[in-house]
């Protein structure tokens, strides 16, 4: 009865303890009453079934009380309401580059750079909602693995699919942000971003970085970047007819060139020397970055006063009327 209802005045309602008080003062009222005529014995009239009026006797008082009490309800103001919420979202469009190249089989980082790259970026993704988020993978070339999308399912499925090797060996930095741009140029989202993620310098493909990281500010793209790797040497494995053996390798990542090419766009460098600071650093990114969500609340309200107030006058006109004509009672 009082689902999405309130009161502009609930102080009121405290009145509605008196109508127990009411129903109680009629009970003993009616038992401490005297008859006017006294019988010895009532035993001539056990036949005699009381009539409508004498079973309805009780109806007046009891109108007289409901009435009442609904008039205090309608005192008290009751109010219904609507509420709700307008959600406007406004997603971002992001575009992942993934270093392949064969240095990243490296296992300074477990089990290596590119599967603990794969494990953290997976994480990433599904830490987002309404972002269209697609996934370039480059070498001595740049290939798009998944254009933009929101299916996260499949972007999922395309990247644990990801592995060294696909193409010729290299490191293509500048054609891998020129396809990031690429994909995102024809965006109509207001934020942007490219997450370049690599293990060394830049030593294939025709434009380099840094034209790269201008033309993606003129389409108002931020890049951040991301350099894998520990500092020093790192095992590298690689096949022997005796099994599998390590070698330690330099690690060589041109940071002065990503340093650059995030400063040119707007966006942040980051060093990742173990799989727990790169997952730090996508989680930092992750804040970097949200959605812009716009929520407007909204309530709308309904005067109840006049159908509470209406049904108690009508039941105290109802208990006048009965109470002067076919329920009157005789002195």
């Amino acid at each position: 009865m009082f689902n999405n209802v309130e009161f502009a005045y609930p102080w009121i309602l405290y009145f509605l303890l008196l109508i127990p008080f009411m129903a109680f003062w009629y009970w003993k009222k009616n038992r401490e009453r005297t008859p006017d005529v006294m019988y010895s014995s009532i035993k001539v009239f056990k036949d005699i079934k009381p009539t409508l009026r004498e079973k309805l006797r009780h109806l007046p008082t009891v109108l007289r009380i409901l009435g009442l009490a609904l008039l205090i309800v309608a005192l008290a103001r009751p109010q219904s309401y609507l509420s709700g919420e307008d959600i406007y979202t406004e997603g971002i469009d992001i575009v992942m580059l993934l270093d392949i190249s064969g240095s990243m089989l490296a296992e300074d980082f477990k089990p290596n750079r590119l599967e603990a790259a794969k494990q953290v970026i997976e994480k990433f993704i599904a830490g987002r909602k309404s972002d269209k988020i697609g996934l370039v993978l480059f070498s001595s070339k740049s290939f798009t693995q998944c254009p933009l999308t929101i299916d996260y399912s499949v972007l999922t499925r395309l990247l644990k699919d990801v592995h060294s090797g696909i193409i010729q060996d290299g490191t293509a930095i500048g054609n891998a942000i020129a396809n990031g741009v690429n994909r995102l140029k024809n965006s109509k989202s207001k934020s942007k971003v490219i997450i370049l993620l690599t293990d060394g310098v830049n030593n294939s493909g025709e434009i380099d970085p840094i034209t790269a990281a201008q033309i993606a500010k003129k389409f108002g793209i931020r890049i951040y970047t991301i350099g894998v790797g520990t500092i020093g040497e790192a095992p590298f494995p690689f096949q022997t007819p005796l099994g599998k053996r390590y070698s330690m390798v330099k690690v060589e990542i041109d940071e002065g060139v990503l340093k650059q090419v995030a400063k040119i766009t707007g966006g942040k460098y980051f060093r990742a020397t173990n799989k727990n600071k790169l997952a730090k650093i996508y989680n930092e990114i992750d804040k970097l970055e949200k959605s812009k969500v716009e929520i407007t609340s909204y309530k709308h309200t309904n005067e109840l006063f006049y159908g509470w107030a209406g049904i108690g006058l009508l039941l105290i006109l109802l208990e006048l009327v009965l109470s002067k004509t076919y329920l009157r009672r005789l002195p």
